[in-house]
């Protein structure tokens, strides 16, 4: 039995599309420290990264929002506006450089500062906690897929 050359070429142009949608998909940004991944939100604008996590009542715990810097430098942050706790990772290169855990949430006056100790490119914000129960210090790699 011969299959019609309309019907066969249309078979292949739909499982060409599903292999594009399937394989060419967008990954959404991720993060990798001690062997535990978290999906970021990632912090590109100025604007973006002065709102921070502050947007969100919570998150997922294996969650967190990453700020990407385009030079080395000594970052400052606070917790204007937050609902919830974090942890917050400086990271040099691929490397943990400060670790600020269990920053509480603060009224907005007189806000405390959290500025890193080691300059740092990037910054990693993950729920309160998580760096001391998945042992993220300093020293520890990072993975970072965008």
């Amino acid at each position: 039995m011969k299959i019609p050359i309309f019907i066969l070429g249309t078979l292949i142009i739909l499982i060409l599309v599903f292999l594009m949608l399937t394989y060419l998909e967008p990954k959404a940004p991720s993060d990798q420290i001690n062997g535990h991944v978290f999906s970021l939100y990632l912090a590109e604008t100025s604007q973006e990264q002065e709102i921070g996590l502050a947007k969100y009542k919570s998150i997922a715990k294996d969650q967190g929002m990453i700020f990407l810097f385009n030079k080395s430098d000594y970052y400052s942050f606070w917790m204007k506006d937050m609902k919830f706790p974090i942890d917050i990772i400086f990271i040099s290169g691929n490397k943990v450089v400060d670790v600020f855990q269990k920053v509480p949430v603060s009224p907005n006056e007189n806000l405390p500062v959290y500025t890193t100790r080691t300059k740092a490119d990037k910054v990693l914000e993950i729920n309160a906690g998580l760096t001391k129960k998945y042992g993220i210090k300093i020293g520890s790699n990072v993975k970072i897929n965008l």
